[in-house]
């Protein structure tokens, strides 16, 4: 990955592989997380990222290797599987019930397409990269979605990433290309079989179940001539930029799921839009993200760890 400003240290591909398991039982386990390698590592991917989307539009030329597109490969099959599997007629308004034969599918052919995107040398790694994968497009009881989910998304691109498989020159394709499938998948999915938010703050959230565009796209926007942190509220700027900037794509969604005033229905961005510069926004969301995404028990304690996640302390 591309430098950062989070500190990182010399990377180690494992070369054993355990099932991947749950640590964070209660809050005092936090600390755990917090000081553990796994953390140390996924900030950095997170971080490196950010830096890596400063000033760049998501229709930018960028380099994917072989395994880059393979990941993208895997993410328009998993959309396509949407349209073979329509919703059924149910009396509830949220959680359609043919979400769980997706997600089934999911589970079901997901060995086989990680084993797709694996070297031959390393494709015992696919026992540890399964439960983020599988994990990242919601949850098949509850039928909701959300920061965890997307987490664990990040979290799979990040192992592929610590296993050399993902490589350096794909850090931009990985935020505009990449990330870019992820969210139109998860919106399909959101819309397609009405998925609950996963522990949704409700109008205290950024919306209803991502986090991390807003991070990366108020990155793509710093140093913009013209557009500033007021661009947030408005619609039509919203609409007109949001196939070429993260952020005003995810401002632009809510704006077709949301109806009213969008400082009622979206308060926390409407204040976001009332910061000077970009670059204090996206240091803003960093911090937020960190407190809360990454510090909640409820997110983290289903989060599971392995030889290429460690709960170790970081080195």
């Amino acid at each position: 990955m591309a430098e950062s400003g989070e500190s990182s240290s010399a990377p180690s591909i494992p070369t054993e592989f355990v099932t991947p398991v749950k640590e964070i039982k209660v809050p005092e386990d936090l600390k755990k997380w917090q000081e553990s390698q796994a953390y140390a590592d996924y900030m950095f991917f997170v971080t490196a990222l950010n830096d890596v989307a400063t000033g760049t539009k998501l229709t930018d030329q960028c380099t994917m290797s072989p395994a880059c597109e393979k990941v993208v490969a895997l993410l328009d099959e998993l959309k396509l599987w949407i349209d073979n599997i329509p919703p059924v007629d149910q009396p509830q308004r949220f959680g359609n019930m043919a979400y769980r034969t997706w997600h089934q599918k999911l589970e079901d052919k997901s060995t086989d397409l990680i084993l797709t995107i694996l070297p031959e040398h390393q494709k015992d790694a696919v026992i540890e990269l399964k439960p983020y994968l599988t994990d990242g497009f919601g949850n098949y009881t509850r039928i909701d979605y959300g920061t965890g989910h997307e987490m664990a998304f990040a979290a799979f691109l990040c192992c592929l990433c610590k296993l050399n498989i993902l490589i350096p020159t794909d850090s931009l394709a990985l935020v505009n290309k990449v990330f870019v499938r992820y969210l139109d998948l998860t919106r399909k999915l959101q819309t397609t079989y009405r998925m609950e938010p996963a522990g949704s703050q409700g109008v205290w959230g950024l919306d209803d179940f991502q986090f991390l565009p807003f991070m990366w796209g108020s990155s793509q926007l710093i140093g913009h001539p013209r557009l500033t942190p007021k661009s947030i509220p408005q619609a039509d700027t919203a609409e007109g930029f949001a196939s070429q900037y993260m952020l005003f794509g995810c401002i632009n969604f809510i704006n077709k799921m949301k109806t009213g005033p969008f400082a009622e229905h979206s308060n926390v961005l409407w204040g976001i839009s009332s910061v000077i510069h970009w670059k204090k926004v996206n240091q803003g969301l960093i911090k937020m993200y960190k407190a809360e995404v990454l510090s909640k028990c409820p997110v983290i304690q289903h989060f599971p760890f392995g030889n290429i996640l460690s709960i170790n302390p970081a080195r």
